[in-house]
């Protein structure tokens, strides 16, 4: 019997390289980034000397719609509109050796995009739907390879009989 084919975790295939906003970016600020980076949504953080940023939210192009939205048919408050006050404080994390399926529920349950890989509150990476479904399929791709080299071994009589069909007598 093969060796099983060891599940995909988090680390495996984040995407380390995220685009962030700072807690203190003002909402005409964010909304311009998501939208110049054409990202539907970005984490908030604080930035740190020493490695990786604090993970403070999350907030999506809906959050600025909606903040948008309300000052232009409301008017503008007397409160300033950051990251901080209008993020969603927080967000469903997952640890860096969090298993691929288990990713794949939490997507599908929630209903999310992406998800932030946070250890010790810094953000390391993020997943999103298309990472995972990738992954998933490079997963099932190699499964699918080691179970029918399992279940259905190479016939080597039949390569030993091609040999000597194909060594025979030349005219």
């Amino acid at each position: 019997m093969t060796d099983a084919v060891p599940v995909p975790r988090a680390r495996d295939f984040m995407n380390r390289q995220v685009q962030t906003v700072r807690a203190d970016q003002s909402l005409e600020d964010v909304t311009n980034f998501l939208i110049t980076h054409e990202l539907s949504n970005a984490p908030v953080v604080e930035p740190c000397d020493e490695g990786p940023p604090v993970l403070l939210g999350f907030l999506s192009e809906g959050d600025c719609l909606e903040h948008l939205s309300n000052e232009l048919f409301h008017g503008r408050t007397q409160q300033a509109r950051t990251a901080r006050t209008i993020m969603k404080g927080h967000p469903i994390c997952v640890a860096p050796d969090t298993e691929l399926f288990t990713l794949a529920s939490i997507l599908v349950s929630h209903g999310f995009r992406h998800l932030p890989v946070v250890e010790n509150d810094r953000l390391l990476g993020i997943v999103s739907r298309r990472d995972i479904l990738r992954a998933i399929d490079a997963y099932y791709r190699e499964w699918v390879l080691k179970d029918q080299q399992e279940h259905f071994p190479p016939e080597l009589t039949a390569f030993q009989k091609l040999r000597f069909q194909l060594t025979g007598k030349r005219s």
